[in-house]
């Protein structure tokens, strides 16, 4: 099923997200993560891509495993910094033949010995293009809120954004942001701008204190002063800080469901008993129409 179908729907969307190790070797446990996520039933759940393809063979097996094994729609990471047309046309003749029919396109972040004048691609909507005219995908893109960390200004940003759109992006998901407003007022923006795609709201539950500086260096974030005193407050007490995060997050899925936005999608980072806490606190929630 497509993701725009999916998202659609009369009722809210919740969905998870599921990273695929470094080396085979641990891919069991992470496709038993993904196993016990998948059991919550969520609207779908999407498999990264490590940085200049790293990743790729076990992104499709654990993509696989998602929509196959374990009957959930699975939306696979595909990246194209340092990538040529023939090696992602190949990913894409991979992807189309386990039955896996959404993909999220992304730039990605390049490897640090990489070089930078190889591949084929220099930006995400050039990637977006091709898959569109691969044909039988639905195709989402990335955004950000409070801006690319690269960009020079949120305007040219969201201009980019409207380019990804025209190449045949059918929706995008963002980064994830502490404060909803962020949100609201981005989704102004870029209506006014005329991009009239869904937008999926990324919500990360922080249950460590230590992801703190790693998640602003990455996306730019900035952390409203009420989360800051959360993670000041319960930081050096782990499990406390885990509940604290998983409230916080549960609290702005419920505010967004509230003013009318249709998908949430959680950055779970393989932890099942994140996810189950988050569907476990809103789950009345989600069978209340939009």
């Amino acid at each position: 099923m497509k993701i725009t179908e999916i998202i659609s729907g009369p009722l809210p969307s919740l969905s998870f997200e599921i990273f695929p190790p470094k080396a085979d070797t641990a891919l069991c446990d992470v496709k038993e993560a993904a196993r016990k996520i998948a059991s919550l039933s969520p609207s779908f759940m999407s498999v990264t891509y490590g940085a200049g393809g790293t990743t790729a063979g076990l992104t499709l097996e654990l993509a696989d495993a998602v929509e196959n094994e374990f009957g959930v729609t699975a939306l696979a990471h595909l990246t194209c910094l340092s990538s040529d047309r023939a090696g992602i046309k190949a990913r894409l003749d991979s992807l189309r033949g386990r039955g896996i029919e959404n993909v999220l396109a992304l730039r990605g972040d390049r490897p640090a010995d990489a070089d930078p004048h190889r591949g084929d691609y220099r930006h995400a909507s050039d990637l977006v293009a091709d898959i569109a005219d691969y044909g039988g995908f639905c195709i989402g893109g990335a955004c950000y809120p409070e801006g690319h960390p690269e960009s020079p200004s949120q305007k040219e940003d969201i201009e980019n954004l409207r380019v990804k759109e025209e190449a045949g992006c059918s929706f995008f998901t963002t980064q994830m942001f502490f404060d909803n407003n962020v949100l609201y007022n981005f989704m102004y923006k870029i209506r006014e701008a005329g991009i009239t795609v869904p937008v999926i709201a990324g919500i990360m539950p922080v249950t460590n204190g230590n992801q703190i500086k790693r998640i602003c260096a990455l996306s730019g974030t900035d952390l409203p002063q009420r989360f800051r005193q959360i993670v000041d407050r319960y930081s050096s007490d782990p499990r406390a800080m885990a509940q604290a995060g998983v409230i916080y997050a549960a609290e702005q899925i419920v505010d967004l469901f509230a003013n009318g936005i249709r998908a949430v999608h959680v950055y779970s980072m393989n932890r099942p008993e994140t996810a189950a806490a988050i569907a476990g606190a809103v789950g009345a929630i989600l069978r209340q129409p939009i």
